[in-house]
C-alpha cells in the first residue's frame, strides 16, 4: 500500500531544473498512489547570493499538487520550526534535494528534527556532493547535511564515487536522471524556428542552461571561431552553423560579450540570454540540430535527459558522466573540453547527418523513466533502518 512522501526541495513559484524535477517527481508519486506533497522555500538564496535575474517564474503553479512554500534557508529558527512540522506529519520517507554545500545546515538541522519521530526514512538526491564552484565551508556543510540521511540517490557514477569518500556505509542507487516530459511534446523543426524566426534551412547547434564557467561555453565560442576559419580556409561553399545560445548569464556576460567580439563571430550566433520559461523550452531544443554541451567538468546534466526528450542528439565532452549518458556515435558525439575537437566533432556530426542518430538515441531513450526513479527511492528507503 502506496504510504506518505514529502519532497524537500525547490518548487512553484521557484523556476529553474531542480523545481522542475521536483515538481515532475511529485507528479510520479501521486500517480503512482502515494500521498506526496513539496516542502520547497520562501527564501531559497538571499539576493546578493542568487547570480540571476529572479528566482521566480511568472508560470502558472502545477495542477492538483500541494507545494508549501516555507523553508528559509538562512533562518535557523525555521529550520526547527519546519523539522518539527514535517517530523508530526510523519511521512514514510522524505525525499531531499542537495545540490549545493550552502544548503547544508538549513536541510540538514530540518532531517535532524524529522528523524526524531523514529519513523520516517530520509532519501537524498544528491545532484552534486563535491560542487563544481568550490567556497569555504564547502566540506563541513556537506558532511553535516549527509549525515542526517539514511540512504542516496545519485545520477550519475561521479557523484556516487564523491558520496562514497563522507557516506561510504549507507545504502545508496544510482539511477538515470529521467527524461524532462514535462515540458510538452516534440514539435515540427520548422515550426520551432517560425517561432524563433530562425532561418529554415540553416544548420543551428543549440547550448541550452544557465552560463556558468563550468559548462564550457567559451570554449564552444573558441571552436565556432576554429569551424569558420576553416571554411574560409578550404574556400567551402558550405554555411558554417549558427550557434543558438539559450539560458540566463550567470556570470560575468561582459567575460562572454568580449570574448564574442574578439573572435569577431557575433554574426554566427542567436542569442536568447534570458531566462527560458518552461512553455518555450519545447522550441529552443526542437529548433536545433544538435546540443552541444561543451563542459569543463560535469557529474550529471540536466540538459541530457531534456535532449533526450525531444529526440535531440549530442555532442558532449569527454568530462563526469558525459559519456556514459551519451554513447560516442550512437545518441550523438564525445569530444575533449578543447576547441578543435569539439570543431571536429561538429563537423563529424552534420557528415552522419541527424538521421544516423535517431534510432540509437530512441532506443537509449527507454531507460530515462521517471517510474525507475521512484522504484529506486522506496528500494533504497527499505534498505535502511530507523534510528
Amino acid at each position: 500500500m502506496p504510504g506518505k512522501v514529502i519532497i524537500i526541495g525547490p518548487a512553484h513559484p521557484l523556476r529553474g531544473g531542480l523545481a522542475s524535477f521536483d515538481q515532475r517527481l511529485c507528479k510520479q508519486f501521486l500517480a503512482e498512489g502515494y500521498d506526496c506533497s513539496i516542502f520547497s522555500f520562501s527564501l531559497q538564496y538571499p539576493s546578493f547570493l542568487f547570480p540571476g535575474t529572479t528566482q521566480y517564474t511568472s508560470e502558472p503553479a502545477p495542477e492538483n499538487m500541494r507545494i508549501f512554500s516555507v523553508i528559509n534557508s538562512i533562518h535557523p529558527l525555521n529550520w526547527l520550526h519546519n523539522g518539527n512540522q514535517i517530523k508530526n506529519l510523519r511521512p514514510d520517507i522524505v525525499v531531499v534535494r542537495f545540490w549545493l554545500p550552502f544548503m547544508g545546515p538549513a536541510l540538514g538541522t530540518i532531517l535532524r528534527q524529522v528523524k526524531k519521530n523514529k519513523h520516517t526514512k530520509i532519501v537524498a538526491i544528491t545532484d552534486n556532493v563535491i560542487p563544481h564552484e568550490k567556497r569555504a565551508f564547502d566540506t563541513s556543510f556537506t558532511k553535516y547535511f549527509l549525515k542526517s540521511c539514511d540512504a542516496f540517490i545519485t545520477m550519475s557514477a561521479k557523484v556516487m564515487t564523491d558520496l562514497k569518500t563522507f557516506e561510504p556505509g549507507k545504502p545508496a542507487r544510482q539511477v538515470l536522471h529521467p527524461l524532462y516530459d514535462n515540458f510538452g511534446e516534440p514539435i515540427d523543426k520548422l515550426v520551432a524556428r517560425e517561432k524563433l524566426k530562425i532561418d529554415p534551412s540553416g544548420e543551428v547547434l543549440l547550448f541550452f542552461g544557465f552560463i556558468r564557467k563550468y559548462k564550457g561555453l567559451d570554449i564552444l565560442l573558441r571552436a565556432m571561431k576554429d569551424l569558420i576559419d576553416r571554411a574560409k580556409n578550404n574556400q567551402s561553399q558550405k554555411a558554417v552553423p549558427k550557434l543558438m545560445i539559450a539560458g540566463e548569464f550567470y556570470e560575468d556576460k561582459n567575460t562572454y560579450t568580449t570574448l564574442i567580439d574578439e573572435l569577431g563571430i557575433r554574426d554566427h550566433l542567436i542569442l536568447h540570454t534570458d531566462f527560458i520559461p518552461d512553455s518555450d523550452v519545447k522550441y529552443f531544443l526542437c529548433a536545433a540540430d544538435v546540443v552541444v554541451q561543451p563542459y569543463r567538468n560535469a557529474t550529471q546534466s540536466g540538459v541530457t535527459p531534456l535532449a533526450y526528450h525531444f529526440e535531440k542528439p549530442m555532442i558532449v565532452t569527454n568530462v563526469g558522466s558525459l559519456p556514459d549518458l551519451v554513447p560516442h556515435e550512437k545518441a550523438g558525439l564525445v569530444c575533449e573540453p578543447e576547441p578543435h575537437s569539439i570543431s571536429a566533432a561538429i563537423e563529424r556530426y552534420f557528415e552522419l547527418g541527424e538521421k544516423y542518430f535517431l534510432p540509437h538515441l530512441r532506443k537509449e531513450k527507454e531507460n530515462y523513466s521517471w517510474n525507475k526513479l521512484v522504484d529506486a527511492i522506496v528500494n533504497v528507503s527499505k534498505q535502511t533502518s530507523n534510528a
